[in-house]
């Protein structure tokens, strides 16, 4: 039998514990699990694309079937090439399940033979998003129950460093 491999694709920017969540939950359910850092040109991030994978591989280390890797191009060639079966997608309400519905539809009509899976996070990060924690932390607020410790050091140094250049 093959290998069970999904992608877990996202910014991650930066990584929370909501997508920690999906990460250690998928990660029992498959195989192994890539997870798929995207830079994403709507958005501006405030970390590299290496400084969001640093942060993704301190904090997934402890799962052994855990990979992190950058993508740029479309996830449906990435998951080809790689030999995923799936896509792992975290959803946090019924609104994320409209944009979800979109792109996982479009991705059916590019390669009909990678499934994507959506697992509803836990009750306790469903209103969690990294937007809002960048802007919770770029006030200096406490973010340590929202993100791992080496993601809020993370958060404190960039930050630091906005205000200083």
């Amino acid at each position: 039998m093959s290998k069970r491999l999904a992608i877990c694709p996202g910014s991650f920017d930066p990584v929370t514990f909501g997508h920690l969540d999906i990460i250690q939950r998928g990660a029992k359910v498959f195989d192994e699990v890539i997870v798929a850092v995207f830079n994403n040109q709507s958005k501006s991030p405030l970390f590299t694309v290496s400084e969001r994978i640093d942060l993704l591989k301190s904090t997934t280390a402890q799962l052994e079937n855990v990979r992190v890797d950058a993508c740029d191009g479309l996830l449906m060639e990435y998951a080809r090439d790689k030999g995923a079966s799936a896509i792992l997608r975290g959803l946090r309400a019924v609104s994320d399940f409209e944009y979800e519905l979109q792109i996982t539809s479009m991705n059916r009509k590019l390669n009909e033979d990678i499934e994507t899976f959506f697992m509803m996070t836990n009750n306790q990060y469903s209103f969690l998003s990294s937007s809002m924690v960048k802007e919770v932390a770029k006030y200096h607020a406490n973010v340590s129950d929202l993100v791992p410790s080496e993601v809020e050091e993370a958060l404190k140094g960039k930050f630091k460093q906005i205000s200083e250049g």
